[in-house]
């Protein structure tokens, strides 16, 4: 069977394509794949679509190259949780050929980080823009974006103890001596 995907380049993709697309390229490295509807409006009408997926952090990288084969994809903000084992990110973006009202696509790319290895590829060399979000996610849950240039503090003071991940809940979250009241 002939891959769909590079179909992509000679005319825009629907979500349901989008879809179909990462399916195929990805199989099971891919998971928790659902396109959801969001309606608004008087008439109650689909006005964008979003899809979510979670992705072994060894192809991250990969189907972010595909979804920017696909369409310009424009990166919105990087999410984080520690949920025990892992911190979970969560990347959002957009895809904009199929801007418009009922066509506009959301994508959310969950991937997660083990604890005991948290090092992610940065996207800043194909997405400049992400630097701040990324620099947010190591700072407050400690995870290291491998080839990110610039890994200053953003948010907390210069003599913040970089020990203390000010989002974590296990042993490397604050305490309460690490807490002090705002003047």
């Amino acid at each position: 069977m002939k891959p769909r995907c590079p179909e992509y380049v000679k005319e825009s993709m629907d979500p349901k394509q989008v879809e179909d697309c990462i399916r195929e390229k990805f199989g099971n490295a891919v998971r928790d794949l659902e396109l959801r509807d969001h309606k608004g409006g008087a008439k109650n009408k689909v006005a964008f679509k979003h899809l979510w997926l979670s992705i072994d952090r060894s192809r991250f990288t990969d189907l972010v190259d595909a979804l920017m084969e696909i369409d310009f994809l424009h990166f919105h903000i990087t999410s984080g949780d520690d949920v025990g084992n892992v911190v979970q990110l969560n990347y959002h973006f957009s895809i904009f050929r199929s801007a418009g009202y009922g066509r506009r696509l959301g994508i959310t790319v969950t991937v997660d980080v083990p604890k005991k290895d948290l090092v992610m590829p940065s996207l800043w060399s194909r997405i400049p823009g992400i630097e701040y979000s990324e620099r947010e996610i190591r700072e407050m849950l400690g995870v290291d974006f491998d080839g990110l240039p610039n890994k200053a503090l953003i948010f907390l003071p210069e003599d913040w103890n970089e020990d203390i991940k000010p989002w974590r809940r296990d042993e490397t979250g604050p305490k309460p001596e690490d807490v002090r009241e705002l003047s």
